[in-house]
């Protein structure tokens, strides 16, 4: 048991031959991308709930079949065209300008993909949350001539938010495990160097209970967060055990 117990803390060590500092490298890049994506999923969101709540016919439209062909297509299917054919695509048009074909970083690519994954999701949770609204708060803003704007700023968005973050928390989970699909593509996250690691190693089961471990690391900090952040957005209302 001893020995065993040995050579788990020589593979998982910081210092090489272990391979603990290279996971520890992975996960801060699946942290990375999750982030990022996320945050470009949000922005992506609030301009799909807002286009397809308050926009024209044709933005409605769009943003319609925006969300139905995301939720439709599978994400590994989602990720392998829009990393392949979007960077195609977007050197194709860089070529058309005159400019030579530039090397996408793969770090970009890969928020750029969960992105739009993200933002499908993002757009009917934050839909969601804007009909939840009472709609005397927005008839009221709309009474003191607010510009939609404004009154997205000062009414839509604080209001929204205490309906919107238990949707929005799950997107962040899903977001941080969603970064183990761009091992498909070769990026370097977590999920793959722990393939890497168990390939050169043969310890399979070590390795992957340890990526386990540290994505259930990354969730429970998550969480600790996100309920830090519903209990300020529903400052001032009562909890459910009062409404009882």
């Amino acid at each position: 048991m001893t020995a065993a117990a040995g050579g788990v803390a020589e593979l998982l060590s910081l210092q090489p031959p272990g391979w603990g500092a290279n996971l520890l490298r992975g996960l801060m890049a699946s942290f990375e991308i999750a982030l990022g994506a996320f945050g470009l999923g949000l922005a992506i969101g609030i301009c799909g709930a807002w286009g397809k709540l308050y926009g024209s016919p044709m933005a409605r439209d769009l943003f319609g079949l925006y969300t139905t062909i995301v939720r439709a297509v599978p994400e590994l299917v989602l990720i392998l065209i829009l990393y392949f054919a979007g960077t195609d695509l977007v050197n194709r048009l860089i070529g058309l300008l005159g400019y030579a074909p530039v090397d996408i970083n793969g770090l970009v690519a890969g928020i750029c993909v969960l992105g739009v994954v993200q933002g499908a999701y993002s757009t009917e949770v934050l839909r969601g949350a804007i009909l939840a609204i009472p709609q005397g708060q927005i008839e009221a803003a709309r009474a003191y001539g607010m510009s939609p704007g404004l009154m997205l700023r000062r009414i839509t968005l604080p209001a929204m938010l205490p309906f919107a973050i238990p949707g929005l928390a799950n997107l962040w989970l899903i977001a941080t495990k969603d970064t183990a699909l761009l091992a498909i593509v070769g990026f370097n996250e977590l999920t793959q160097t722990t393939r890497l690691a168990a390939s050169a190693t043969k310890a399979y089961f070590t390795f992957f209970v340890a990526a386990g471990i540290l994505y259930l690391t990354l969730t429970l900090f998550s969480n600790a967060i996100i309920g830090r952040v519903e209990r300020w957005a529903r400052r001032g209302q009562p909890s459910i055990a009062e409404t009882r």
